[in-house]
C-alpha cells in the first residue's frame, strides 16, 4: 500500500469506518491520517463484537502499530479528542497538526442555537460550521494555542511525506460524503467544507502527484441524516419491509433510506477520481451473503448488483462489505 485516500460517495454513513479499519488491519500502513471537517462526522467500527464510535480519532486505530494523525484541515474539539484518546488507549501514537482549528464552547452554542443551522440545515450541533466561519475570518485559535493539546502537536504533512519517501504505506480517512460537500453537494443542505478526495489530500498535506489510490465507498441502499434533497428516498414502509432502520453515529437521528442512485454514483466517482469502489450493505440485498469472505459465496443477485455498480461508475468494485464486523468483507484487490 502506498498512499490511499478513502471517501464517501453518497451522503455519508456509507460504512467508511469499517473499510478504513479493515484496510488498516490488513494492509498495515505506517500512518493513518484523518481529514475532513471535524467531530460532526462519526465513524463506527465493530471488532469481535465490540462497537467503537469515533468522532475525532482515525478508525485505523485498530491497527496498533499505526501512527495516527489528524490533519491541519480538520477542526478539533479538545474535549472530544482527549476522551477518545483515553477511551481507546492510544496516547503516545496519536498526533494533531499544530495548525488545526479549534472548536470553542461558543461555536457549539451558536451551532445549537442558530435556527438556520439547527432547524433548516439540520446541523449536528457540534460547532463545526461556526468554527470554520471563525477560521475564515481569522478569529480562530489553532491547536498550538491550546495547552491541553501540547503533548500531541506535530507537523502532519512532514510526517506523511517522509513516510512516503521511505516507501511506507499511508492511509487517509475521509469523512462524511460527496452529497454534503460544501462545493459539490446539495447546497445549502451541506457541511461546512468540501468532502472530496482532493480536499482530504489537502487536509493532510499530500500533493496530488503523491496520491496512488482513491477508494470511494458506496452503500447498496444510500442513507441521509437530516434535511436536504434525496432523489431516491423510499417510503418508510418500504424500508421497514426491507428491515432497514439506521441511526446516525453522532446525532442518533434516524437515517432516511434510498434506492441505489446510479447518476449520483457516477458523478461522485468522476469528481473524486476513484480508482476503486468499496461497496457496503450487500447483506441488505440478500441476507444469505451475510458474513461472506469469498466472491464465490455471494449470490447471483449480489454479483449482478456489483456488476451494475461497476457499469454505473466505470470503476472496479474491489471491496465488498457483507456485514458490520471487521472480518465480514470480500477483498478482490488481488484479482483482475
Amino acid at each position: 500500500m502506498p498512499s490511499t485516500i478513502l471517501v464517501g460517495g453518497f451522503f455519508g454513513d456509507e460504512g467508511k469506518g469499517k473499510i478504513i479499519a479493515y484496510l488498516a488491519k490488513h494492509d498495515e500502513p505506517v500512518v493513518v491520517a484523518r481529514g475532513g471537517v471535524g467531530p460532526n462526522a462519526g465513524h463506527t467500527v465493530v471488532v469481535k463484537g465490540k462497537e467503537y464510535a469515533l468522532r475525532m480519532v482515525p478508525s485505523g486505530f485498530v491497527y496498533k502499530s499505526a501512527r495516527l494523525l489528524i490533519g491541519a484541515g480538520v477542526l478539533v474539539d479538545p474535549g472530544v479528542f482527549k476522551r477518545e484518546v483515553s477511551s481507546f488507549g492510544i496516547k503516545g501514537r496519536v498526533g494533531v497538526d499544530r495548525r488545526c482549528g479549534i472548536i470553542e464552547e461558543e461555536h457549539i452554542a451558536e451551532d445549537k442555537g442558530d435556527a438556520h443551522l439547527k432547524g433548516k440545515i439540520g446541523s449536528t450541533g457540534s460547532g463545526c460550521g461556526p468554527a470554520n466561519a471563525a477560521r475564515v475570518f481569522r478569529k480562530s485559535r489553532q491547536a498550538k494555542d491550546v495547552k491541553a493539546l501540547a503533548e500531541f502537536l506535530c507537523d502532519v504533512p512532514q510526517e506523511i511525506n517522509e513516510a512516503l519517501d521511505r516507501g511506507s504505506g499511508v492511509l487517509v480517512e475521509g469523512t462524511q460524503g460527496f452529497g454534503i460537500s460544501l462545493v459539490y453537494g446539495t447546497y445549502p443542505f451541506v457541511t461546512s467544507k468540501d468532502t472530496t478526495a482532493s480536499q482530504m489530500a489537502a487536509d493532510v498535506g499530500i500533493g496530488p502527484t503523491r496520491v496512488d489510490d482513491v477508494i470511494v465507498v458506496f452503500k447498496s441502499f444510500p442513507t441521509r441524516v437530516g434535511e436536504g434533497p434525496f432523489e431516491t428516498q423510499m417510503e418508510e414502509e418500504k424500508a421497514a419491509e426491507l428491515h432497514i432502520e439506521e441511526y446516525g453515529t453522532v446525532t442518533r437521528r434516524k437515517r432516511r433510506i434510498g434506492e441505489w442512485d446510479a447518476k449520483m454514483a457516477a458523478y461522485s466517482a468522476m469528481i473524486n477520481g476513484a480508482t476503486m469502489v468499496a461497496l457496503s450493505g450487500v447483506d441488505r440485498l440478500d441476507a444469505s451473503c451475510r458474513g461472506a469472505k469469498e466472491y464465490e459465496e455471494l449470490s447471483k443477485e449480489v454479483k449482478d448488483f456489483v456488476a451494475k455498480v461497476e457499469h454505473d461508475t466505470r470503476v472496479p468494485v474491489k471491496l465488498i462489505s457483507t456485514g458490520p464486523e471487521l472480518s465480514e468483507i470480500v477483498d478482490l484487490r488481488g484479482f483482475k
